[in-house]
Order: C-alpha cells, then structure tokens, then sequence
C-alpha cells in the first residue's frame, strides 16, 4: 500500500471519530479509580479512539477542579502532577471557540460551559455522569448524553 494511501485512509479514519466533550466529572472519577468507566473513558482518549473537544472556560473548570484540595486528596496528586496531567491532556484535546451561547438552557449554570462546547463543537456526544442536568436541553441541538459505560459502548462499535 502506498504512503499516500495510507495517509488517506487514516484521515479518513480520523474524520469519523467520534467528537465528545467530557464533563468535569469523568475527569474526576477517571483519577479517582482506575477500575471505572470514566478511566476506560481517558484511556481511550489517551490511544487516540476519540476526539474530545474542550473550550478555554471548560479547560479551566478542569483545572481548578482538579486542584482542590479535597480532590487532591482523593486522587493523590501533587500540584506538580496535576499541572502535568493538564499538560498532556491539553495536548490531546481539541480547542473550540465559542461563537454562540444560549443560555440558560441548564438548571445548573455552571454545566452552561459544558453544553456550550458541545454545540460550538458539533460534538457527537456529550459524556457526563449527569445525564439528567443535560437531559432536557442536549437534545434540543441533536447531542445525545451518555455516562461513560454507554460512551464506552459506542466507542467499541
């Protein structure tokens, strides 16, 4: 097979990844356990099995979130290793800038960011373990929300 068909073939592949935006709460869980569906989730992430798309707001939430005290507490990293897991997660995400915002849509104004970067992103799934904060509202811009296990699910397909 030639280099330029190859090369092909991947983009391809890549164009019909799936596009998520993870919840601050799949982050959360992933570090806290590595037996759960939200670790399996940034594992894949990780291999490069899905695109996830993520704005400068939502970014942010991740890292104050992840540097709670509380937090560090129960996922046992350092300040040090946070800012390095933000860095690699970074590397790996997909910036998107927010052009529209609709709110309020949520009942939650801080999951507004979450949506938000769904629908700027064209996301083709919305992974939280809050589906029912988004269940209203998601659907009404065509995103299905799921908890990781079903994201999981349809990742494998």
């Amino acid at each position: 097979m030639s280099h330029g068909l190859l090369c092909l073939q991947n983009f391809l592949m890549i164009d019909r990844m799936k596009r998520a935006v993870l919840d601050t709460n799949i982050l959360t869980a992933g570090l806290r356990s590595r037996r759960g569906a939200s670790f399996a989730v940034l594992s894949l992430l990780a291999e490069g099995q899905f695109r996830a798309l993520v704005t400068t707001a939502l970014f942010l939430e991740y890292e104050a979130v992840l540097k709670r005290p509380e937090q560090r507490e129960v996922h046992g990293l350092g300040e040090p290793d946070v800012d390095r897991l933000l860095a690699e997660l970074a590397a790996v995400l997909e910036p998107v800038d927010v052009r529209f915002t609709w709110r309020p849509q949520l009942s939650d104004p801080a999951d507004e960011m979450v949506l938000e970067a769904a629908v700027n992103g064209r996301a083709d799934v919305l992974v939280t373990h809050n589906v029912r904060d988004f269940a209203a509202a998601a659907p009404r811009f065509g995103i299905p929300v799921l908890r990781p296990a079903e994201f999981l699910r349809g990742v494998a397909t």
